[in-house]
């Protein structure tokens, strides 16, 4: 089998979920299309040590145990992130990352804090009870 089958099945899935890391809003998404690209990146690492080992005398292996420690390393990435996905959603009750952006910058209110409608209506309802 020819290098360029995998290198282009690979360079399909490395682009597929490049794509799906730039396009989705979905945090658990953009999780799954990291892991995408990982695996294409672990086809590479593989194929190209099938080809390097034809050529060569020695067998190392070098890009299998490379790839084996990839996948080691994807899987803790991927526990971890779904972990930190998981706790924000339970306390945002979203998982969108853009509402998450729009929330960690910390948009304040425009009206000042001697004015605000919190402080009247608290005011307010004070003077109703009193």
């Amino acid at each position: 089998m020819h290098l360029a089958y995998p290198a282009v099945l690979s360079a399909l899935l490395f682009c597929t979920g490049l794509y799906g890391v730039l396009a989705r809003r979905n945090a658990i998404l953009v999780l799954m299309s990291v892991e995408l690209m990982l695996n294409a990146v672990n086809l590479n690492l593989v194929a190209f040590d099938v080809w390097l080992s034809r050529a060569a005398e020695e067998t190392l292996h070098s890009g299998q145990a490379l790839t084996l420690f990839t996948i080691a390393i994807a899987a803790a990435e991927i526990g971890i992130g779904l972990a930190i996905v998981l706790a924000v959603y339970r306390n945002r009750g979203t998982s969108d990352i853009d509402k998450l952006r729009d929330t960690a910058e910390g948009h304040e209110s425009e009206a000042p804090a001697d004015e605000s409608p919190v402080d009247e209506q608290a005011d307010e309802k004070a003077e109703a009870t009193a």
